[in-house]
């Protein structure tokens, strides 16, 4: 599974990109305008146009930046997407056009209408909002390039139906969650879903599944992830991509043991070794022996007064 990250902070997509693991970026107007407005309240001299070709430049040509529509009607999404890659694509030949899948503007198709122009001028489409397999199956037939199932916002909106109190990292079970039993009408236990879908990661399966029984030539990017275990599960069902936000991506590295284990390592380098890599192992503050540890410190043997010595040499005492 390829890794996009999901912001529009310059600072995390160097970082990101500096790892070697990151293969593009996906953005939206509300982290543009953010980052925009942190900036110039740091003092900085920038606006999004600006922003907006610094963040295509650093990402180069071989990662494509997803830049969002925000029209609502099908005419006015075309416009507005051949006006964003005809203006940006020159910046570094990597723009890719976000389209919501329906925007419920008068007619539930205008997304689809709007993905299939824009393929048929050969400009790269991102169809997001993305929450059933039907959409996702409907928008490839268009001609998006991806399809981007929110496998975090579904997880929300069954936990939201259901009462259940969570906070947004929270995670979610990719196999479901078990309703409570209605004691008063005798009903066993089900899956909470909507339509069907258990999970997030349970939209993205069946995705998956349906591109690849009739072969389907879209990428599937799972998006709105929440945490690690997210990310590895929708890599599991078979999603192309993954978009995900820095915090998560960082979080992808983190284990205790792993920590502990470096800990004792560096801990414990022997120095003859390491002056065969050519330097010198890492001061460590010195360890005192296991003796030091449980024998009380030797006390100093007290010296002879001068009036001792003189009376053993005398013979006395």
């Amino acid at each position: 599974m390829q890794v996009f990250v999901d912001t529009a902070n310059l600072d995390e997509i160097r970082a990101a990109m500096s790892w070697g693991v990151v293969d593009g970026v996906t953005t939206n107007p509300s982290l543009i305008k953010k980052e925009v407005e942190r900036l110039k309240a740091a003092g900085q001299q920038v606006d999004m146009d600006c922003h907006i070709r610094n963040i295509l430049q650093t990402v180069d040509a071989e990662h494509p930046v997803s830049l969002e529509v925000t029209a609502t009607d099908a005419a006015g999404m075309v416009a507005q997407g051949k006006a964003l890659f005809q203006k940006y694509n020159q910046v570094a030949q990597n723009v890719v056009i976000k389209i919501p899948v329906n925007t419920y503007a008068g007619n539930s198709f205008e997304g689809l209408r709007a993905i299939k122009s824009l393929d048929d001028a050969e400009i790269p489409v991102n169809c997001t909002l993305v929450f059933t397999p039907e959409q996702a199956l409907l928008a490839a037939a268009a001609g998006a390039t991806y399809v981007s199932p929110f496998a975090g916002r579904v997880d929300d909106y069954i936990r939201q139906q259901s009462g259940i109190e969570f906070s947004k990292g929270d995670y979610f079970p990719a196999e479901g969650w078990e309703a409570e039993a209605d004691e008063e009408e005798d009903v066993e236990e089900d899956m909470l879903d909507d339509n069907g879908i258990v999970s997030g990661v349970d939209l993205v399966t069946k995705i998956a599944d349906l591109f690849e029984k009739h072969e389907v030539d879209c990428n599937i990017i799972a998006a709105s992830l929440r945490n690690p275990r997210q990310v590895r599960q929708v890599a599991l069902a078979g999603a192309d991509i993954g978009t995900i936000p820095f915090a998560v991506l960082k979080a992808m590295m983190q284990h205790a043991k792993t920590k502990e284990g470096m800990e004792k390592f560096t801990a414990d380098i022997v120095p003859e070794y390491q002056a065969l890599l050519g330097g010198s192992a890492p001061a460590q503050p010195a360890r005192p022996t296991p003796a030091q540890q449980t024998q009380p410190s030797a006390q100093p043997k007290p010296q002879p007064s001068a009036h001792d010595l003189i009376n053993r040499q005398r013979g006395g005492g």
